[in-house]
């Protein structure tokens, strides 16, 4: 078998071991900015539980490696990932000063903000002893969002992730997810990132984010280019309202999106995530499966929440058989 063929294989179980945070999103009623708010929609939030929802909202199985704190906040993601059907059987709650991941962000497109409480991150928390207890045999692939990477020990714990599921033959999901704010600063996260790229299978990532790791954006399709021919099996190159690149088995598969009238850009790359999984786990081609999760990510961004505004199968069968289709920009 081709590495390829490898890396579907494991994906096709459909039983995913995903390594990064769970936090709660506060949320103000559509158009209202955050400063003006009285009232908030409640949700789980942080992508790696995002991409977990979705996943299993979608019928594939999710397991959620990472730490929690201890109180009310962390019992209430424990609580939302059990919601979803995301097991939490290796989420840790840690004591003392250290709080959960907390973000406000607008469902509103035009001045736009998202904020996010990061000081004394729970899940910065997490410990190598954390992702060693976890059987990766157990699991058809590992998913993780580039977060995870931002400070220890979280950074070795991951890192130590990917060491045991290539011990275990599944392959590596890695999504980016670059955030300025989470790291100490961009050279660590130009070198972090860049390593934590070349040992992964799978890597998607948009424009700005290859960029950033090639070292200027209009360097980020090669970047993209040489992993898949190096590396990874598959490079997802996303361009926003352009569409997207694919690199797989030295194709090159250029895809649309499927244009909504978006409420606001957060959640669309957990949702896509999410949806590409599902449906390379059920058997669809390439193209097909860029192209569901390009629809997961424009249901999401049509609707209030990230989590709660995913799609199930039956949802997204609907959107893709009353919509137009993916247009390319």
């Amino acid at each position: 078998m081709s590495n390829l063929s490898n890396v579907l294989s494991g994906i096709a179980q459909n039983d995913f071991v995903i390594v990064g945070r769970v936090g709660i999103d506060f949320t103000p009623p559509a158009g209202v900015a955050i400063e003006d708010a009285e009232n908030c929609m409640v949700a789980m939030g942080g992508s790696s539980a995002n991409i977990a929802a979705g996943i299993c909202k979608l019928g594939g199985k999710a397991s959620l490696v990472t730490c929690v704190s201890d109180d009310a906040i962390g019992k209430y993601c424990i609580n939302q990932l059990k919601r979803y059907g995301v097991n939490s059987d290796h989420v840790r709650a840690v004591g003392g000063e250290f709080r959960n991941s907390l973000a406000f962000y607008e469902t509103r497109l035009e001045g736009h903000q998202s904020i996010i409480y990061r000081n004394g991150a729970a899940d910065f928390e997490m410990s190598i002893e954390d992702v060693e207890a976890v059987d990766y045999k157990k699991f058809g692939a590992l998913i993780t969002a580039g977060t995870v990477f931002a400070a220890e020990p979280s950074r070795s714990a991951a890192f130590r992730a990917f060491a045991l599921a290539k011990e275990a033959g599944i392959p590596i999901i890695f999504d980016v997810d670059y955030r300025p704010y989470s790291w100490p600063s961009a050279e660590v996260a130009e070198e972090v990132l860049s390593k934590a790229g070349a040992l992964s299978d799978v890597i998607v990532a948009n424009d700005e984010e290859f960029g950033f790791m090639a070292g200027g954006i209009e360097k980020g399709e090669a970047k993209a280019r040489a992993l898949s021919a190096t590396s990874a099996s598959i490079v997802v190159y996303k361009m926003g309202h352009k569409g997207a690149i694919t690199f797989a088995d030295g194709e090159e598969i250029t895809t649309g999106i499927y244009k909504v009238d978006a409420l606001k850009p957060t959640g669309a790359g957990d949702s896509f995530m999410a949806g590409f999984m599902a449906s390379l786990a059920a058997g669809m081609g390439m193209e097909t499966a860029v192209l569901r999760g390009s629809a997961c990510a424009a249901i999401v961004v049509a609707k209030p929440g990230c989590a709660p505004a995913m799609p199930n199968n039956e949802q997204l069968e609907a959107f893709l058989a009353n919509h137009s289709g993916p247009c390319k920009a």
